[in-house]
């Protein structure tokens, strides 16, 4: 991220173009963007702005589902309309952006261990899918281990979100669950091991 940060000036605002550009159909609001890249509200706003005037993003109309007002609705869900910003397609420079920002990785592996291995015992840590660049698979890490903290692991993937500007999909057992799933032959897990990925922790017999 260093180097990124030197070319476009903060981290911030490089964690808020990769959120653009890794979801280029979503119009988001500004407390979103700050809350999805984990970005200081005052920053994030003055960084969009710039966004803005550079031609990436453009304003647009978006619409959200918000709890209902009135007590007959009440418990029910309701559209409200918004205004935010969206990634703008026609951004001259978008393609060379999207290769150098989307295609470069981040995030070392060193850094992807350390912020897991907080959330229990981990023996295993797979990366697939965004990490190498293979958009079919199933998943983007598989974690194993024994007395995982699920809200930590969860955390620990918001966190990641931040830093690489989209959604995770994950998948977290414990080893005697993820042993079973081997000598069942389970899909899923087949799929992730059958298939590209990478291994960056295994203190696994496999």
């Amino acid at each position: 991220m260093k180097i990124l940060e030197k070319m476009f000036g903060s981290a911030g605002k490089v964690k808020i173009m990769r959120l653009f550009l890794f979801n280029p159909k979503r119009v988001y609001e500004q407390a979103e963007v700050s809350d999805r890249a984990k970005v200081n509200p005052k920053s994030a706003r003055k960084d969009i702005v710039l966004l803005e005037k550079m031609g990436l993003l453009k304003k647009k109309v978006g619409f959200k589902l918000v709890p209902a007002k009135s007590k007959r609705n009440k418990g029910k869900m309701s559209q409200k309309k918004f205004m935010g910003w969206i990634l703008n397609e026609s951004f001259a420079y978008l393609i060379p952006l999207q290769n150098l920002l989307i295609n470069l990785s981040t995030i070392k592996d060193e850094y992807i261990i350390e912020q897991i291995q907080s959330s229990g015992k981990v023996k295993l840590i797979v990366l697939a899918g965004i990490f190498i660049q293979d958009p079919g698979s199933r998943v983007d890490i598989l974690v194993v281990g024994d007395k995982l903290k699920k809200k930590k692991l969860s955390g620990t993937m918001k966190s990641l979100e931040a830093e690489i500007g989209k959604e995770l999909r994950y998948g977290a057992f414990e080893t005697s669950d993820f042993k079973y799933r081997m000598d069942m032959y389970d899909k899923l897990v087949r799929d992730i091991l059958d298939y590209p990925h990478k291994k960056i922790l295994n203190k696994m017999a496999m």
